[in-house]
């Protein structure tokens, strides 16, 4: 089996525009070939036949055959030959007697050659010929007298060696003008091809085919819708995941080369093409979804020549989050208890060592006592599992930190029938349980840090109220504290409140401040809460 060839891009690109090159040469050639050279024969039958009339009405030709003077006509035409630069030229009566000819002494005979039958009839003609100078191209015209009567005819002639020569050296120089075109074709062709090769940063076919079908995968096989746009904002590429979340927003037909404003002026990537600054984050609503979306400019050479964008519905992120945070409250759950039976054990080590039986014993039987009552009462009180495993988290963390977080007796959460809003809660709860454990953990002096939750569920609403005996918020804060980046313990704080308010109106429901200078913060949320079907209150 014969060895494939892999040809490098330069040269199939050099090879590929010289053969066009080539191919529109060759044709030319042949255009040329059938236009110009009949155009060059043309031109000397134009001669003779013009030289033959010009002569023909001169009135001393006209005379002599009528007089039969040849002598004056032979000086005559004799000139004209030599300055037309033509092979003879010669002049004959109605009988076709020669009257002139560059021969003198072929003056008086027959004209030789044949083909002025239809000049003694009062036509024009052109015709090829043998006469006693050789073979020649030769014009017959008419001569009439003052009276309108035809008295002879006049035969311009032209060397058929001649005229073959100028043929065939209009034939040579289209050639050679060809053959330029060829080089200078392909000269440019390699120039080219190289240029195109560095434009495409070195890859050859095979590289440049695998690349495009890598990309076509990736964008067709990732979660995220993408749009990108060219430098007059118009869209080049989108995805078939940004196609479906668009048809989900009721925008129909193709959005290719459309201008991203006309149906999605908010998303704003002519003011990133502009300024040359990314958008990250950004939630925006298109249709009924709402979208996180992330925007960047696209740079070549340090040039912007484009932007993309990249979004996914949050509804979808929001139940992967609640996924994630129900692992990661489990993980925290786990990590908590497993420090704080740790320490446990070494007082039971300790215990053993010193031979303290009875005393470990009392002790041994108060901790599982204690753990069985509070997985209990949580298991009892919380019904949905992710929020059970947040809340032991905290209160192992809580202990740690030698605090107290207490649920309240009379608390219940039962389990929603929607697992987005339980995802909100551990957003609104986790918060501002670390906000109360944070604020209280800076009080050095305060020998009792407690933390209380609770939750209240009555007709499809949920309480959810979360107090401390720290500090407090400082009065005439208001709406300032929910604002995402206000804090007053420095620079990238400020986000814990805003996700609570975010949560909190996103579940459309209340969030209410009850704080006082030194009294303890107490926060109050309200919010709708659908319980699943067979869940009880």
């Amino acid at each position: 089996m014969a060895r494939k060839k892999n040809y490098s891009l330069r040269t199939m690109i050099a090879v590929m525009v010289s053969a066009v090159v080539l191919l529109v040469l060759l044709i030319l050639y042949f255009i040329f070939r059938n236009q110009i050279i009949p155009q060059t024969r043309q031109a000397l039958e134009d001669k003779a036949i013009t030289i033959a009339r010009t002569i023909a009405l001169i009135p001393l030709v006209s005379e002599g055959l009528s007089e039969g003077n040849s002598k004056e006509i032979q000086d005559y035409t004799s000139r004209i030959a030599r300055r037309n630069d033509i092979m003879f030229v010669v002049v004959t009566d109605m009988k076709g007697i020669r009257y002139s000819h560059p021969d003198a002494s072929l003056v008086g005979l027959p004209f030789a050659g044949g083909g002025q039958e239809i000049s003694l009839r009062g036509g024009e003609s052109i015709s090829e010929g043998a006469g006693p100078l050789g073979r020649s191209l030769r014009g017959f015209v008419p001569v009439y007298n003052n009276r309108g009567h035809q008295v002879g005819v006049v035969i311009a002639g032209l060397s058929l060696e001649r005229v073959e020569r100028l043929v065939l050296l209009n034939e040579w120089t289209i050639i050679a003008i060809l053959v330029s075109g060829a080089l200078l074709g392909a000269g440019g062709a390699f120039i080219l091809a190289a240029q195109i090769k560095r434009m495409v940063f070195g890859m050859e076919p095979e590289d440049i085919s695998k690349l495009l079908q890598e990309r076509s995968a990736m964008l067709e096989s990732t979660r995220e819708g993408i749009i990108a746009v060219d430098q007059q904002a118009r869209i080049t590429i989108l995805n078939m995941e940004a196609q479906r979340l668009l048809r989900a927003a009721g925008i129909g037909g193709s959005a290719m080369n459309r201008q991203i404003a006309e149906f999605w002026p908010e998303l704003g990537l002519e003011r990133v093409l502009a300024e040359g600054e990314g958008i990250q984050d950004q939630e925006l609503e298109l249709g009924d979804s709402s979208l996180l979306v992330n925007s960047l400019p696209v740079r070549v050479n340090g040039n912007i020549v484009g932007a993309i964008a990249t979004f996914r519905d949050e509804t979808e992120l929001a139940v992967l989050a609640e996924k994630l945070s129900g692992v990661s409250v489990y993980a925290e759950a786990l990590r908590s208890g497993a420090h704080e039976f740790m320490n446990k054990l070494h007082v039971i080590m300790g215990m053993t060592h010193m031979g303290l039986y009875d005393e470990l014993q009392q002790y041994i039987l108060g901790t599982v006592s204690n753990y069985q009552k509070e997985i209990g009462s949580i298991t009892r009180q919380i019904k949905d599992p992710v929020m059970a495993g947040f809340l032991l988290g905290k209160l192992s963390r809580a202990r740690e930190a030698g605090m107290e977080l207490l649920l309240t007796g009379d608390s219940y959460l039962p389990e929603p029938a929607d697992p987005q809003v339980i995802h909100e809660l551990i957003t609104i709860a986790g918060n501002l349980l670390d906000n109360a454990l944070e604020a209280l953990g800076e009080l050095r002096e305060q020998p009792v840090k407690r933390v209380e939750l609770a939750f209240q569920y009555e007709e499809g609403r949920l309480l959810c109220e979360v107090s401390d005996n720290g500090p407090g918020i400082p009065a005439g804060l208001g709406e300032k504290i929910f604002v995402q980046g206000y804090s007053s313990k420095g620079e990238q704080r400020g986000i814990g409140l805003y996700l609570v308010k975010k949560s909190v109106d996103k579940l459309k429901g209340h969030l209410e401040l009850a704080a006082g200078c030194g009294s303890g913060a107490h926060f109050i949320v309200d919010v709708p809460y659908e319980v699943k079907e067979e869940e009880g209150v």
